[in-house]
């Protein structure tokens, strides 16, 4: 993967088969759509923390890598120095997460870069927080995401985040009482993202313990 020497690992659980959402799944039969046209798209996701922006672009990344080796996954939210972007046209895919972190001479940089795109055949799928028109950028580049394809995703409700994390269970083959899930819920977040993190934490621990995942441990590890 073409990632300019950086270590931009993506999550081998990030994929668009486990991506939650009635609506959410007309966003990737778009997106899927994309690979069989030769001319450049530009598309803007946006969301709240936990809507999902990560997967659906890390799961853009695998998808287009199963095709071609030129694809570009970047994201915002870690420090990237400026220049990132140059040259990036040269690729079949390129993925932008959290735009709403560029620092202003790598807004100037996208800019540039979204010109360049539009004489070639290259995908551009960028994240953020909100509407283009709602982010703090550069104005042309505000302009520019606005001519986007937009699509709003859709947050998860709690039975799919239970579900979601079931499946993480599932392919770790782990077993775990569903009021572990109400537990977590009412004592320590309901956002996916930390639930997420607890999960890692807790089957680090159950495996070292030689346990289960019961409520003990959770107070435990997670000092609830």
């Amino acid at each position: 993967m073409n990632q300019l020497g950086l270590p931009l690992a993506l999550n081998t659980k990030m994929l668009w088969r486990n991506f939650s959402g009635d609506k959410n799944q007309q966003i990737i039969e778009f997106l899927a759509n994309l690979f069989g046209q030769l001319s450049a798209s530009v598309v803007y996701v946006y969301g709240g923390k936990s809507s999902g922006k990560t997967h659906l672009l890390q799961g853009c990344a695998f998808e287009a890598l199963e095709r071609s080796p030129r694809v570009v996954y970047l994201d915002f939210a870690q420090e990237m120095p400026d220049g990132i972007l140059n040259g990036l046209e040269d690729n079949d895919w390129i993925c932008i997460d959290n735009v709403n972190r560029l620092d202003e001479n790598q807004q100037q940089e996208l800019f540039d870069l979204y010109n360049r795109a539009a004489h070639t055949s290259v995908k551009l799928i960028v994240s953020g927080p909100v509407l283009p028109s709602e982010l703090t950028l550069l104005k042309d580049l505000k302009t520019r995401l606005s001519l986007a394809t937009i699509f709003c995703l859709e947050s998860p409700d709690d039975k799919s985040k239970k579900d979601i994390i079931q499946q993480q269970m599932n392919e770790r083959n782990l077993k775990i009482d569903r009021k572990i899930y109400d537990y977590l819920f009412k004592y320590y977040s309901r956002d996916l993202t930390d639930l997420l993190s607890a999960i890692d934490q807790l089957d680090e621990a159950s495996l070292q313990q030689k346990n289960n995942i019961t409520i003990p441990l959770i107070k435990q590890v997670l000092d609830i």
